[in-house]
């Protein structure tokens, strides 16, 4: 694909972002809490893309349409991509991204207690509940361990949503969801300092 292309493609997608943008916030920017915004960058093992060819295609874009949104809202940014986006987070803090969902925890990179500690003072994490394993395929113990798991390595401090990696299907029977949510109310009793 030719470059000139490419970024004609880029500024096409980011303008359009901007006015649906522009469309909602004028209306709800001063009432909302938590703006999103969703781009999958990565797969299991690791970025779709290399680094220098999301800082050439990708970041700019998104600096100037994240940029803009932060402009007409007081909202903090959540940024959803699942996968292995730890080599992009240096950048995604950069472009303005406040929060980070869904922290896919079984992907490369992804270790919440080393995520904690290199980024908790940039970004809030809201995720982390393993989708793929642990809520289809374990047990209520399993499930309760991998809640305090989570919140001991992502809550200290502040900024931690808990919730499931992504959306549970029809495979996470009942009592694991039940589990997840009693294990959440007893672990989720944390110290902010």
């Amino acid at each position: 694909m030719r470059k000139d292309f490419a970024h004609a493609l880029m500024r096409k997608a980011c303008d359009m972002r901007k006015e649906n943008a522009r469309l909602f916030l004028e209306q709800a920017g001063d009432f909302i809490d938590v703006f999103q915004c969703a781009d999958d960058l990565a797969m299991q093992n690791s970025p779709f893309m290399s680094l220098p060819m999301y800082r050439e295609f990708i970041k700019p874009y998104q600096a100037e349409l994240f940029g803009y949104i932060k402009s007409m809202t007081q909202a903090k940014f959540y940024y959803h991509s699942c996968g292995a986006v730890t080599s992009l987070l240096d950048d995604l803090v950069e472009v303005g991204v406040d929060i980070l969902n869904p922290i896919q925890v079984s992907a490369t990179g992804m270790e919440t207690d080393k995520l904690k500690e290199r980024f908790g003072k940039h970004l809030s994490f809201w995720g982390g509940i393993d989708t793929f394993d642990v809520l289809p395929n374990g047990s209520v113990e399993d499930v309760r361990k991998e809640v305090a798991k989570r919140i001991g390595d992502l809550a200290p401090g502040g900024g931690y949503i808990l919730g499931s990696i992504h959306n549970m299907q029809s495979d996470v029977f009942p009592e694991n969801v039940i589990a997840m949510l009693e294990a959440a109310v007893e672990f989720g009793q944390y110290s902010m300092a």
